[in-house]
């Protein structure tokens, strides 16, 4: 079980976790030793997180996230398949806690009026240096 917060747990039949061969140094360590890790965590299915919290889960995993609803995480940083399990599972959690803070909503304002003034000047002076870049007339 992953705690996130007091009232948030990840169960672990929500999490699934294979373990493949690593890539990059490590001598025959590499290749004969299953370190890296690939977590699935079903984030659709999960019964603890809400509606609004999953949808900004899948904004914010992006491509992890499958067409089944899961999220699938890799990790091989290191030659400890326990160290590369920990944080898969970490970078899991801070994911799900960054889907919990939800976004403010953003209050409109109206523009002042020399802000609207100072705009409409800008304009009118553009216009007029726009305008004498017409062609000359021979008089």
């Amino acid at each position: 079980m992953i705690r996130i917060d007091n009232d948030i747990a990840l169960q672990d039949w929500e999490i699934t976790e294979s373990f493949i061969r690593a890539s990059g140094p490590g001598g025959q360590n590499v290749n004969k030793v299953a370190t890296a890790v690939e977590l699935r965590f079903e984030a659709a299915r999960s019964p603890s997180l809400t509606p609004a919290v999953k949808a900004r889960l899948k904004r914010l995993a992006g491509r992890r996230w499958t067409k089944e609803g899961a999220i699938i995480l890799h990790c091989d940083e290191t030659r400890s398949q326990q160290r590369n399990r920990d944080i898969v599972r970490d970078r899991l959690a801070d994911l799900v806690r960054q889907a919990l803070v939800a976004p403010k909503r953003r209050i409109a304002t109206k523009p002042t009026r020399g802000s609207v003034r100072r705009r409409l000047e800008a304009k009118k002076q553009r216009g007029q240096i726009k305008a004498g870049r017409g062609k000359i007339d021979p008089d």
